[in-house]
């Protein structure tokens, strides 16, 4: 049997054992509690459902615990865990979600009928061709066949979305540092085509996630970068199982689990799918992941292709996150007749991309600890860009990475380039090399992208000699904080921490997304508007992304801007303003 199988089936194992004491002794508690707190804060168990014991029983049969003498099998005090108040931090910014008042969210609401009735009356006339159809449908005669287009999504895309297409799929013609050069279209019939100018416009660009202005043309990333296009040319044409990884990605993983503090680190050419790929390998059909409501599509998909039991638990609540895992342990996997799931994996993010909310590490590692749970964290936001020396949400809070099962990032935010990687124990990535369906099948990361990446990484952690790296840091903290207290004080609603350079300024109608694009572009700054499907129906927004490379003058010009869009679109729905007005904006 192979070594790291075996170590992994033995720990695994070995943590269900414990989970089996934790579900037993909380059906003593019940059976012994007459108190209604008690009965309010312990779910019931059902009737029929499998106890410890027979789980115990089960585990011998299969030759996983059959020693009594052993710790982990052998029937041990344990006292169960009541529901607790994740600990305080006092250094850290709180999350802010401060909702507008009724009256707007009425009107939200009936901005959404009104869209919506809107929508299927200008179906109806095209069904019946009163009105010309521009977009694919399916034929007249493979009506009577299986839809290739879900009525819904095809309607409101069509309908709502075309509408502002505008606003969306910019080209741009240039790099996309603290300014972007974007190239200049029209349309002749709302947007359903669009001619080419020859011109383009440069702008300010608060729209990409270059949060430590790494995306650049000069300087010794990018000649690094060229450097490494002479060495070992663009591409391996292979995957790494075949002929193997270069020398400048292989020196990058070393590179990565020194960064991180971890024994081991393995990366991949596409951020996407490092999510997507990669969950399946850490869980089956037995498991159960238990994921933040708002985590990324990527996290969503991985999550769904490994097969195991999904939870969800409300967006950075501590006591959500442990009931679910109370009920979870009590009550077991309904699809096994309750029997104990064999595993439990926690999965967050560290910076939320549409929230601009921290996740609160250090509660969701108590809990981990507690509940003897297995920890996932997506730090592709807050990797670079949080923490005193740029190592993200683990440093931000003070953890231990050893606290954190597996960590996760991409290089596409703070790096400037492409690609993520996984990160953790050196047993976790020595399963990931054999059992990533990502790493078997796709290509190593191209030669320049590794370097670029490489070339950042070292300037973050000074092993250029310069302090670059710190002042990036520091100057990306400083823009954040000043640009969301500049935008509470005019009177928006901004969501997320201070410390967060992801701005979300809340608009609520979706209506008012093609408003903010088209007139903020008018005033020279691209910015990116948010609607549904990304963010939940009645919460549209503007994100803006902050980065080290923009100075003090651009911020005020995009704040200007927003000022001004913010007055004609009658968007400042803050109640609280007059909480910020004596605190002085410092840069």
């Amino acid at each position: 049997m192979d070594p790291v199988n075996s170590a992994l089936d033995e720990y695994f194992n070995r943590r269900l054992a414990e989970q089996c004491d934790i579900l037993e002794m909380a059906y003593k508690d019940r059976s012994n509690s007459s108190s209604s707190q008690s009965t309010a804060s312990e779910p019931p168990i059902r009737n029929g459902a499998i106890t410890c014991s027979d789980s115990r029983k089960q585990l011998k049969a299969n030759g996983h615990c059959a020693d009594n003498h052993n710790p982990v099998c052998r029937d041990t005090p344990l006292q169960v865990p009541s529901p607790s108040q994740p600990p305080k931090q006092a250094n850290q910014a709180p999350n802010e979600f401060e909702r507008c008042n009724r009256l707007v969210s009425f009107s939200v609401y009936m901005t959404w009928f009104i869209l919506m009735v809107h929508a299927y009356v200008r179906e109806f006339l095209r069904y019946y061709g009163f009105e010309e159809n521009k977009a694919a449908v399916e034929r007249q005669e493979q009506r009577d066949f299986a839809p290739l287009f879900s009525s819904f999504e095809s309607v409101y895309a069509r309908n709502c979305y075309k509408r502002v297409l505008d606003v969306f799929e910019r080209p741009i013609g240039g790099v996309p540092g603290a300014t972007v050069k974007i190239l200049n279209r029209t349309t002749k019939d709302y947007c359903w085509s669009f001619q080419y100018t020859g011109a383009h416009t440069e702008i300010i660009n608060v729209g990409s996630y270059n949060y430590l202005g790494f995306a650049e043309n000069n300087g010794p990333c990018s000649e690094s970068a060229a450097a490494a296009i002479d060495a070992e040319g663009l591409s391996v044409c292979t995957t790494v199982y075949e002929r193997g990884m270069t020398a400048t990605q292989h020196k990058l993983e070393r590179l990565v689990a020194e960064f991180l503090g971890v024994e081991d680190a393995i990366c991949f050419s596409m951020g996407f799918a490092t999510n997507s790929m990669n969950t399946p390998c850490f869980v089956d059909k037995n498991s159960l992941i238990i994921s933040d409501e708002y985590n990324h599509a990527s996290l969503i998909l991985g999550c769904r292709l490994s097969g195991a039991a999904i939870k969800v638990f409300k967006h950075n609540d501590m006591r959500s996150l442990e009931n679910v895992i109370r009920n979870a342990i009590v009550y077991g996997n309904p699809k096994a007749k309750n029997r104990p799931y064999t595993k439990i994996l926690i999965v967050v993010e560290g910076i939320y991309s549409m929230e601009g909310s921290i996740s609160n590490l250090p509660a969701i590692i108590a809990l981990k600890k507690k509940y003897n749970c297995y920890l996932y964290l997506d730090e592709a936001h807050s990797i670079g860009a949080m923490g005193p020396t740029g190592r993200g949400i683990v440093e931000y809070w003070g953890c231990d990475p050893a606290d954190v099962d597996v960590l996760m990032g991409t290089f596409t935010k703070s790096f400037g380039a492409a690609g993520g990687y996984l990160a953790g124990s050196k047993k976790i990535i020595d399963h990931l090399r054999k059992t990533s369906p990502s790493g078997y099948y796709s290509l190593p990361m191209s030669p320049p992208v590794a370097q670029q990446i490489f070339q950042s990484m070292s300037t973050i952690m000074g092993k250029d000699g310069t302090n670059d790296g710190e002042q990036r840091i520091e100057r990306l903290a400083r823009n954040s904080r000043y640009f969301r207290l500049r935008l509470k004080q005019m009177g928006f609603i901004v969501y997320g921490s201070d410390d967060s350079p992801v701005v979300p300024i809340m608009l609520y109608y979706p209506t008012k997304c093609g408003l903010w694009g088209r007139q903020m572009l008018k005033r020279g700054i691209g910015v990116v508007v948010v609607s549904f499907p990304a963010t939940e129906m009645t919460e549209s927004r503007c994100r803006i992304c902050i980065s080290a490379a923009h100075t003090k003058e651009m911020l005020d010009n995009v704040l200007q801007a927003i000022d001004e869009v913010g007055d004609l679109s009658q968007t400042k729905h803050s109640t609280r303003s007059h909480l910020f007005q004596h605190i002085e904006a410092k840069w």
